[in-house]
């Protein structure tokens, strides 16, 4: 593909959007429902381990999905992150102890720890490095509308049927992302069969090291994310917010408006101003959330949540591919979520240790949480000094 320029709105492209918006709604629709289910099986003391165990086996099996991203291919490595939804949904219902709900948690977890490696590889592939923003800011509004969709629909479907009809139905829209995957064509050139050897990782094949900076903001500014999916169904049900999803449905309607232009705005005045400005906003909304004692203002919060959030998410991205070497980007993506999923499993530990019942301790969570998250922003602003600037590729590269 080398040497032919790429546009963004291609068939490819579209097709891959459409796939991971199925992929994100099938996760997310389960997130509203799990404190109070997991409090059903008798596990209230364990709701910081369902997103903490989720996030601890998907940065496990990211070497391993960077590995193989760089290897087998793109496709193949997406199509099994969105199988591993397809059987977690079918589970649930069947493996009802805590016990079993906390090991199927961990299980879940490889699936984010596959696709979305693989994915941003694959958009580095087949889009023109000058527009690398742009692209992951397109295709962020794909995955973040499933985000907001989601929990809406897992939550009504809950309340209408049950919450067994929620997991199948997670499992039906996973299957859809696998048949989409399948008519996508892979963009990896230089693919090898896949060999059992493989899946040996040395120390060299964990980390990339050329995007380590921009991996540390990423751990630091997604602590946040790992408190929301631990105490806000609470907090919001606290305050008098009666649809568990809403407050996702909301932040992930401002993001999504917010990167139809912050993708572009990365491209063109550069990443890391845009990634200090979102991660200043990012410190607002904290304690706007935090401050909230109504439903309208929680709901604020959110919303200013959501255009942090959605400035964030592809400047970051496009910056991990701008620092890493065309032949490791699968690593080098890989070594991003390692560090994102690293913020959210300790983000939703911490909430979960220190907040199990007690709603009068979520608020000083949310303002501790504001402070480190400052603490991100001035490490760019005072300590940070870029290098010789790299330039992104014009065109995309499958070598």
């Amino acid at each position: 593909m080398s040497g032919k320029k790429h546009p963004i709105y291609n068939l490819q492209f579209a097709l891959l959007c459409l796939s991971s918006f199925l992929f994100s709604a099938s996760f997310n629709m389960l997130i509203p429902e799990m404190p109070a289910y997991l409090t059903g099986l008798g596990g209230a003391e364990y709701k910081g381990y369902i997103i903490a165990l989720f996030t601890l086996s998907a940065g496990i099996s990211r070497p391993f999905s960077g590995k193989l991203t760089d290897k087998i291919g793109r496709v193949p490595v997406m199509a099994v992150g969105s199988l591993v939804c397809v059987v977690c949904g079918l589970l649930y219902p069947i493996l009802t102890s805590v016990a079993g709900f906390l090991w199927l948690r961990l299980f879940h977890g490889f699936s984010t720890g596959f696709k979305p490696t693989a994915t941003a590889a694959y958009v580095a592939d087949i889009v023109p490095g000058n527009r690398w923003g742009e692209a992951m800011g397109i295709h962020g509004v794909c995955f973040s509308t499933g985000l907001a969709i989601g929990p809406a629909i897992g939550s009504e479907m809950t309340e209408m049927f049950s919450i067994n009809a929620m997991f199948y139905c997670s499992s039906v829209f996973a299957l859809l992302s696998i048949v989409i995957l399948l008519n996508m064509q892979e963009t990896l050139e230089k693919k090898e069969p896949f060999r059992f050897s493989m899946m040996q990782i040395n120390r060299t094949e964990v980390i990339e090291v050329r995007v380590l900076v921009a991996a540390f903001i990423t751990f630091f500014s997604y602590l946040s994310y790992g408190i929301i999916l631990t105490v806000i169904s609470d907090w919001g049900e606290h305050l008098g917010v009666s649809n568990k999803g809403l407050f996702f449905m909301v932040f992930t309607v401002s993001s999504l408006l917010i990167r139809f232009v912050s993708g572009k705005m990365s491209d063109r005045i550069g990443r890391v101003h845009i990634i200090k400005l979102s991660l200043i906003i990012l410190v607002i909304s904290l304690i706007l959330i935090g401050f909230a004692d109504t439903p309208l203002s929680l709901m604020i919060g959110s919303a200013v949540y959501g255009v942090a959030t959605g400035m964030l998410s592809p400047a970051i991205t496009a910056w991990i591919i701008d620092l890493s070497h065309p032949d490791h980007r699968g690593k080098a993506v890989a070594t991003m979520y390692i560090a994102l999923e690293a913020g959210i499993g300790l983000g939703a530990f911490f909430a979960g240790s220190l907040y199990i019942t007690d709603v009068s301790m979520i608020p000083p969570i949310f303002y501790a949480v504001a402070i480190i998250t400052f603490f991100a922003y001035l490490y760019l602003q005072l300590f940070y000094k870029r290098k010789a600037q790299i330039k992104p590729q014009d065109e995309p590269s499958n070598s």
